[in-house]
């Protein structure tokens, strides 16, 4: 099917466009995805591009929609910005106040809230490798517990950690350029995993990423959830940063192991979600201490207490402590978290000590009654 795709693609010549969609590098074989009927289709938009990338979009929908085998299509488009002159000066990025003029075309959408949500919240890191996609994932999986209607986006681009985290293989439905997500374990799930090879690394730039982001956000049909959570991408980039400024958050949540490398990076995290006035929710020391199964000795691997010492320093809840433990890494991997696999045991408890203090700030009023 792809190579039908291809052949259709290098058969339509974009309005203004000299070459065909192929030719010009609009469309690049390495990155279209197709199989099972199903397609994900990413075109680059020149920044000089003459014609409407919408009606471009449009076109490529209608010259393919006679391809039998082909069930479900997304198209995502993509824009660079234009390159600044050599001797004009970088000027350092002022966090609070989006650019009045644009190099390019920008077709990121204005800040909005995503219809039927009610809330959203980040699960940050400043760095990768500190348990951030499981803690995003039982924190989830402990607000449904608790009786609220819940998503799961993993906006983690390069590294999508969900579709192992809840064992999840199946595509999700793509219907008039809507997607439907995927329910696990009561929750709504999203992730660009679902729509690429596990194996597949995505090789995109920063403006595609945040355009795929901000479609995952906002053409999946979520339906009416109380709360949206979001596993961010670990550090601060412009992906970070654009969905904290284009996604109104209702707070974040802050993943750190308390080695004194990971807090620093988490530090800038914190204060990225400040600047962007994002309200701290509190701080999360992930594999906190390790208790061996055979002797019940203590361990502190990566130190220990560095995240709670953190949080009281910088004036920010401190939300808890998830222990180094064998079982969490035993259910992650296995596709069935902690939260789901023992609901009773102590690290699920923790988990949902932690999602209880999130509702509390949520819903205060809930939490006063």
């Amino acid at each position: 099917m792809k190579t039908v795709i291809l052949t259709r693609l290098g058969m339509l010549t974009a309005p203004g466009m000299p070459t065909d969609l192929v030719t010009s590098g609009m469309v690049r074989e390495a990155e279209l995805r197709a199989e099972d009927g199903k397609a994900l289709i990413t075109v680059h938009v020149p920044s000089d591009y003459p014609g409407n990338p919408e009606g471009l979009k449009q076109l490529i929908e209608e010259h393919l929609a006679s391809i039998e085998e082909l069930e479900n299509l997304m198209v995502v488009l993509t824009a660079e910005r234009a390159a600044q002159p050599a001797e004009a000066p970088r000027q350092p990025p002022k966090l609070k106040k989006r650019p009045t003029e644009a190099k390019g075309r920008d077709m990121r959408p204005h800040a909005a809230a995503i219809p039927g949500i009610s809330n959203v919240i980040a699960v940050a890191s400043g760095k990768g490798g500190v348990g951030k996609s499981t803690t995003a994932a039982n924190i989830a999986l402990g607000l449904r517990s608790l009786g609220f209607r819940v998503g799961l986006m993993d906006a983690d681009i390069y590294g999508p950690s969900v579709p192992r985290l809840l064992a999840i293989e199946e595509r999700p439905e793509i219907t008039e350029d809507v997607v439907k997500p995927i329910e696990k374990y009561g929750i709504k799930v999203m992730s660009m995993g679902f729509l690429m090879d596990e194996e597949s690394p995505v090789i995109w730039r920063g403006p595609m990423v945040v355009t795929a982001l901000m479609q995952m956000s906002r053409e999946v049909d979520w339906g009416e959830l109380d709360v949206l959570v979001l596993d961010m991408p670990p550090g601060t980039g412009d992906a970070q940063l654009t969905m904290a400024q284009q996604i109104p958050l209702q707070g974040a949540v802050i993943v750190s192991t308390p080695q004194d490398l990971a807090l620093i990076d988490a530090r800038k995290g914190l204060k990225m979600f400040k600047n962007v006035d994002v309200p701290i929710f509190g701080i999360v020391e992930n594999m906190s201490t390790f208790v061996c199964p055979h002797c019940g000795e203590s361990s502190h691997i990566f130190g220990h207490g560095g995240a709670e010492e953190d949080a009281r320093r910088l004036g920010v809840p401190f939300l808890g402590a998830i222990p180094l433990n064998m079982q969490i890494r035993e259910t992650s991997d296995a596709g069935m978290p902690v939260v789901v696999a023992d609901p009773e045991g102590p690290h699920a408890k923790a988990f949902r000590d932690i999602a209880l203090k999130v509702a509390a700030r949520l819903f205060p009023e809930e939490d006063e009654d």
